[in-house]
């Protein structure tokens, strides 16, 4: 098969879909990669080094999307990279459709298979492909709003993990998944006084035993959350649900009884946000204010680290794409069933129900409609 990356156009958006580890494992297999031309530059990878590994640099994305049948990027395409889609495109890159309409609809319209990264699910219950940039953003979350605390900043002017004599920063985690076990970890590692909420008691057992006396625990509740945020410093939201929109678990009249200058990092905004104050921003303009309480609602957080989120990115998600491009997409579905949960789009079709729900749109099973 042709694979193609493209650069990525978002605002800020340095990665990019394939290292030259992954261009090398798939010309072994036999495929033809192309990249375009400084796709890379942003995670400090060279054409030059894409050459050596195998690919065909082109100098227009343009050309990349019309000669790929696998077009691999990072992020959901941009308004302006729609234009390139047609029929039997098949496109491999986080998705986040359930907030997406729009984008939802002119997959739907150009009839593109549409596989996403953050709803490849294995049997064990994991999503490895949406991990290594949940553990970037967990991480980066609590770095963010440390900084962001900072009196030049525009926060209370705390230190996150206190001095002798001075309390800690209180740092609030909505979710106790990935994003929030990497919160927690660098929140703790940094001194600071650390809660977490969750809904799964068994989630929380487990936290419990990794952090012990270190952090908080708290079942999650209406009651839980709103005490919680009245001290919190910093929250972090790190609400998942595969596929559909996070839950609004922080309301407006929550944020209203916030401290000010305390500050939110939604790390959930790619999936609608779990505040209800929540709305995207870019790396470029980030921060926006409610109720003086410091919103950060940027949609690829990894971003920021390039180098590192792509370099984790496709360590993850090469092996599913080696299958995709070996077998074919029905194929490799019918082998695989976490692929078969990947694919969120599929000739004209919404095919996973998540995305279906949240937009209130007809949904059909892979099944029947291959």
């Amino acid at each position: 098969m042709i694979i193609g990356v493209p650069k990525e156009i978002k605002d800020h958006e340095t990665r990019v879909g394939l290292v030259p580890s992954g261009v090398t494992a798939l010309v072994e297999h036999g495929h033809q990669v192309l990249i375009e031309s400084g796709a890379g530059l942003g995670s400090s990878l060279t054409d030059e080094e894409y050459i050596e590994a195998g690919a065909t640099v082109l100098p227009k994305a343009s050309e990349v999307w019309a000669k790929a049948e696998i077009v691999v990027k990072v992020k959901e395409p941009q308004p302006s990279e729609c234009e390139y889609f047609r029929p039997g495109l098949l496109l491999f890159t986080y998705l986040h459709l359930a907030p997406l309409p729009s984008l939802t609809s002119k997959l739907l319209k150009s009839r593109v298979n549409a596989v996403a990264y953050e709803t490849i699910r294995e049997a064990d219950g994991s999503l490895p492909l949406l991990t290594p940039m949940s553990e970037v953003a967990g991480r980066m979350g609590v770095q963010i709003g440390a900084q962001y605390l900072e009196g030049p900043n525009g926060g209370r002017g705390i230190l996150l993990g206190g001095i002798p004599g001075v309390a800690p920063a209180n740092v609030v985690i909505i979710g106790g998944g990935v994003v929030g076990h990497h919160a927690a970890k660098i929140a703790v590692g940094l001194g600071a006084h650390v809660t977490i909420i969750d809904k799964n008691l068994n989630r929380l057992r487990e936290l419990d035993d990794i952090y012990s006396s270190q952090v908080i625990t708290l079942a999650s509740n209406v009651y839980t959350v709103r005490e919680a945020l009245r001290t919190a410093d910093l929250v972090i939201g790190a609400v998942l649900v595969p596929g559909a929109s996070a839950p609004k678990i922080v309301r407006k009249d929550m944020v209203s009884k916030m401290k000010k200058g305390s500050v939110l990092v939604d790390v959930a905004i790619d999936q609608g946000g779990c505040f209800e104050t929540s709305r995207p921003t870019t790396h470029t303009k980030p921060i926006f204010y409610v109720d003086g309480v410091l919103h950060y609602c940027v949609t690829n957080m990894p971003a920021a680290v390039p180098h590192t989120s792509t370099f984790g990115l496709t360590n993850a998600t090469i092996p599913y794409l080696l299958q995709i491009a070996d077998k074919g997409l029905e194929k490799a579905c019918a082998d695989a069933k976490p692929i078969a949960e990947g694919v969120n789009t599929y000739q004209g079709y919404i095919v996973y129900p998540g995305v279906g729900e949240s937009q209130g749109r007809e949904w059909r099973t892979l099944s029947s409609v291959v």
